[in-house]
């Protein structure tokens, strides 16, 4: 008898069947790895750390295996289990699916939903539309975690994500929502009255520009459009990795920020950003959610989905 086998004799010698209580400790135990110990697991499932270390405790004495070695800040898993959540994954998976399909004899989609949003998505597609979805679809619970980082929706127990057209992983299913993006650079009056003048991207060496490091950790390079494509590289004045801190730092004088044209409509419109070169901005691919091809697709994301498709401009 293998070590995975024995850990499910163990159990089912001690109980004839599994109870709630070990359901539930091994739907915890699954989550542990995936989150990378006990602080982020126990962040994700909102019960406390030392909660989830006593429910692995517990489920290790009913079932008379260790399972995983803990240290300080994380948690290892050893052989029995790696091998039960190998066998654990599938199953859960089963059962989410069965759970999932007693949708189609629901009037309306329900579930939780995780999404992973790009910063430009969540204040673009999310912020302005989610109360119409909410208000469509009530019995559906939704989780939005906003990260500009690029994370795997899949081993983060993500249901979607949503990022620009073009960054989505090959191996998804993407669809895009709304239109293509216009990307423009912007500076406040201010700055721009005593600067040097600005004809063309080439005068742009002489100005102060504030460069946005992407989720992948490399540094955005600006694409323009005008008599000839360019893609500029400059000497940044500063560096930052937020779309809302690069036009605060323009909106108070620091500088030229490149972004998306409708995260500083407000600003264009009342005069307290303005458009630098408009004749070299550029279009880029719409936003698109996306989530795996190899598992089912809930209803409530495909509700989602739809409703954004007709909501973002």
């Amino acid at each position: 008898m293998d070590i995975q086998q024995s850990a499910v004799h163990s159990l089912s010698m001690a109980r004839p069947t599994l109870t709630r209580s070990d359901l539930g400790d091994l739907n915890l135990f699954r989550t542990i790895p995936r989150a990378g110990g006990f602080r982020r697991a126990a962040l994700e499932l909102d019960v406390s750390a030392s909660a989830l270390s006593h429910a692995l405790r517990g489920l290790e004495t009913r079932l008379g295996v260790r399972l995983a070695n803990r240290r300080n800040r994380s948690v290892t898993l050893i052989e029995a289990g790696e091998k039960l959540l190998a066998s654990l994954e599938s199953g859960f998976e089963a059962i989410e699916s069965g759970i999932e399909n007693l949708n189609v004899h629901r009037d309306t989609p329900s579930g939780r939903l995780r999404i992973n949003v790009l910063t430009d998505a969540a204040r673009l597609a999310l912020g302005p539309n989610l109360a119409g979805f909410m208000a469509s679809y009530p019995k559906v619970k939704l989780e939005v975690v906003v990260q500009d980082e690029f994370v795997d929706i899949v081993s983060g127990s993500f249901d979607a994500g949503i990022r620009f057209g073009g960054s989505v992983p090959e191996d998804m299913i993407a669809v895009p929502i709304g239109a293509d993006l216009r990307w423009i650079m912007i500076a406040s009056p201010e700055y721009l009255a005593r600067g040097p003048r600005l004809k063309h991207p080439s005068d742009l060496s002489s100005h102060r520009c504030i460069g946005l490091r992407t989720g992948t950790g490399a540094i955005y390079h600006w694409e323009l459009e005008g008599p000839e494509r360019a893609q500029i590289s400059l000497d940044w004045a500063i560096v930052v990795n937020e779309t809302a801190l690069a036009i605060e730092i323009a909106g108070t004088g620091g500088g030229i920020a490149y972004c998306v044209e409708r995260r500083v409509h407000d600003q264009l419109k009342s005069g307290a950003l303005k458009e630098v070169l408009p004749k070299w901005s550029s279009f880029g691919p719409a936003f698109h959610v996306y989530y795996s091809s190899r598992r089912q697709v809930p209803s409530a994301l495909r509700a989602l989905i739809s409703f954004l498709k007709n909501e973002v401009q």
